[in-house]
């Protein structure tokens, strides 16, 4: 393979690309005694939100005021579900727009969160725009709070998302991504960042365990799957260690991995999420596996985190090639059905900072 081609990374055309950014302050009595009561506080301050979205082009913005964790996925279709963790959005960022409050009566949330789902076409090419768009909000926002220099804390998150096997289904048209860091590509579009700015890069793979995969693993009569996620996970960390890739996860326990740069955070697992700690500081820490002997799971999720050393001037082409050549290695290892099997790939990227 050519230098040229080493730095960028081919992925189908049917890639979908997601952005969104959430900011966030915690709900403090100060601040709720500036109102008459709870429901008061919430609805006038999604209308101020909506008002002031609207003069920076920003279309589809929620506010959040039950403290649950908001996950974005591209759907032909726009609903939201709900979960006792998780507000999932499923839309289409070329034709969906919505303003929409989400709270529960009597309840007080530990922070007020703001949800901006990105729209329009050309995600990736706009992220730097949109950004823009958030940080002018925030600055409008600021002094019409009741409370003054509230901690406003900004999170970017976006991701491409593809199917490993799309080739095997016919999908044979490919563009190249160089898949440039978030604030480099921000930097080039005079977009600017403050100085602390906490980046994570990282690639998520779902594997679903369908009766295939059932019949190479398991005996008929297997109560405890600790062997089989021993061998999962030990094949797992084989591939990626053979391509270079020691920062890696395995989580087989039901819960949805939840990826965060551990040098800043407390990491603390819920019913629901399994939290995931790396700092991309550390050349070779430690697998981390995750699993429960006592059930076998529906889908095998993986995470592999990209380190200070995966990045390049040119992006992060090189480390996603790495990616795959690991993920091709292991599930050759297994009796998948590629050509109807989703084996879905996410790279992700965040960035978060203080406003």
């Amino acid at each position: 393979m050519s230098v040229s081609r080493q730095k960028k990374v081919y992925l189908p055309t049917a890639t979908r690309k997601n952005q969104y950014i959430t900011i966030g302050f915690p709900l403090t009595d100060e601040y709720l005694n500036a109102y008459s009561d709870l429901e008061t506080c919430y609805d006038e301050f999604s209308k101020l939100v909506y008002q002031l979205a609207e003069k920076q082009e920003l279309y589809n913005v929620h506010v959040v005021t039950t403290d649950k964790l908001p996950m974005v996925r591209y759907h032909s279709e726009a609903y939201c579900l709900t979960t006792d963790e998780q507000l999932r959005f499923f839309y289409n960022p070329a034709h969906h727009e919505a303003n929409r409050l989400h709270s529960v009566a009597g309840f007080r949330a530990r922070k007020l969160r703001i949800v901006f789902l990105a729209t329009g076409n050309d995600l990736r090419s706009n992220s730097a725009e949109f950004h823009s768009h958030v940080q002018k909000f925030i600055i409008e926002l600021k002094p019409l709070l009741p409370v003054k220099n509230v901690p406003i804390k900004v999170r970017d998150h976006q991701h491409i998302s593809y199917d490993f096997f799309a080739k095997a289904k016919g999908l044979k048209e490919t563009y190249g991504y160089k898949l440039r860091a978030v604030d480099s590509r921000y930097h080039r579009r005079h977009c600017e960042l403050p100085e602390n700015v906490s980046t994570l890069n990282y690639v998520t793979i779902n594997i679903p365990v369908d009766r295939r995969i059932k019949k190479q693993l398991l005996a008929s009569d297997t109560t405890d799957f600790t062997s089989v996620y021993q061998k999962v996970c030990d094949k797992f960390i084989e591939a990626t260690k053979s391509k270079q890739l020691n920062r890696v996860a395995v989580v087989a326990n039901g819960k949805i991995p939840l990826v965060r740069n551990s040098k800043y955070e407390q990491l603390t697992s819920t019913n629901e999420f399994q939290m995931v700690g790396f700092d991309p500081n550390a050349e070779s820490p430690e697998p981390i596996c995750h699993w429960d002997a006592n059930k076998l799971v529906d889908v095998f999720r993986f995470v592999i985190v990209a380190g200070k050393s995966d990045e390049t001037d040119e992006g992060y082409g090189r480390f996603m090639n790495q990616v795959e050549e690991a993920i091709r290695v292991f599930t050759n290892e297994f009796d998948i059905d590629k050509e109807h099997a989703d084996v879905i790939l996410r790279f992700h990227q965040h960035i978060s900072y203080k406003a």
